[in-house]
């Protein structure tokens, strides 16, 4: 059993200089959050092993991610949005369940059949969401076709997931491994687990009737854009070899306030990923054995996954289509001068230089 101790999890894991940071720049947020609020919640559609669903996402409100209390990742603010103090009770988180469910009942001509849930942290850590509430919410959703829960390796447990299993969910277990290269998530994302620690999730969620999506982050700081092109090519490709990783979503950075990706930003040493290369490695892993979608947050914004302005719209239109459909032809509709733009820097960015462009 995992102790609750963010202590524990900062010895000997991760960059003491990454950590060390990060605990400075989250100490700047001064913000504080309503404990029977959920951090957002929102209606779309997803493509799963059982097609495209209607989904209702929740990113509950808890005491936050312990590994980011420890210090944490250098592009996730998500913990600076969490209540202080390190925990929230059932009571309250299953208050945030039913607002959610409110969300969905106003907004929504039927219930989605596809639930996702997410912390900001790990669902299946029991110091940020109780066994009680995690029980309740298979309960509650127990009338849907499919779950999502969020959480890292360590918690992955057939006797947690069988909360939703034996209720007849079909059930995944979101992780976010960032990338399949363990030097890239020590040393760019500052995150302490090993590739083999997510194949033994894998496994472990197999055993238990689950399956896996695997959440991937491109272009993390530290990486040119033509290095972030390849890890995420070779990690998607990996991470689908994987039994029972049947999704793989490629995230692309963007820029998260109270983040050592924000610091860097702000002082010209960053610039999230181009629109062009999600593109490209949406493209060039189509025929990987596994579901490959992307969801670039903030598109067309200086701080999220950007082209030159004109195109941006297109060319996120051309990527939901392809989450949805899997067909790699949809990028044949879009096109802008600024594909020479990207070019070049997929060609002359060097790592001492980056970002060539803004």
């Amino acid at each position: 059993m995992s102790q609750p101790s963010p202590e524990l999890y900062e010895t000997g894991r991760g960059m003491d200089a990454h950590n060390a940071v990060m605990r400075e720049i989250r100490g700047r947020n001064d913000r504080t959050y309503d404990p029977t609020e959920p951090t957002r919640v929102w209606l779309d559609e997803d493509n799963t092993p059982d097609g495209v669903k209607q989904s209702l996402t929740i990113i509950l409100n808890t005491g936050g991610c312990r590994w980011a209390r420890a210090g944490g990742c250098t592009m996730c603010g998500y913990v600076a949005e969490s209540v202080e103090g390190g925990s929230v009770g059932h009571d309250n988180l299953m208050t945030q369940v039913r607002h959610c469910l409110d969300h969905e009942a106003e907004n929504a001509e039927e219930p989605a059949q596809l639930i996702k849930i997410y912390t900001s942290g790990s669902f299946l850590d029991e110091r940020e969401v109780p066994a009680e509430t995690r029980a309740a919410v298979g309960e509650t959703f127990a009338d849907r076709e499919r779950i999502v829960v969020e959480s890292l390796p360590d918690f992955v447990d057939r006797e947690k997931l069988a909360d939703f299993t034996e209720q007849g969910l079909e059930t995944d277990v979101a992780v976010g491994l960032e990338t399949a290269t363990d030097r890239v998530r020590h040393d760019c994302v500052n995150k302490y687990f090993d590739f083999a620690d997510f194949e033994a999730a894998c496994a472990e969620a197999r055993a238990a009737g689950a399956g896996v999506k695997a959440y991937l982050l491109m272009k993390p700081p530290f990486l040119t854009e033509s290095e972030a092109v390849a890890d995420m090519e070779a990690s998607v490709r990996r991470c689908a070899d994987v039994d029972g990783c049947h999704t793989v979503s490629m995230n692309p950075t963007n820029v998260q306030r109270y983040t050592m990706v924000e610091q860097l930003h702000d002082a010209g040493g960053y610039r999230p990923p181009w629109l062009w290369s999600v593109c490209e490695v949406l493209e060039a892993t189509a025929d990987a054995d596994a579901i490959v979608v992307s969801d670039p947050v903030g598109h067309g914004s200086d701080r999220g996954p950007h082209n030159c302005g004109d195109c941006d719209d297109r060319v996120q239109t051309a990527i939901k289509d392809f989450d949805l459909r899997q067909d790699p032809s949809v990028f044949e509709q879009v096109s802008c001068d600024c594909e020479a733009t990207w070019a070049a820097v997929l060609d002359r960015e060097k790592s001492f230089g980056a970002p060539l462009t803004r």
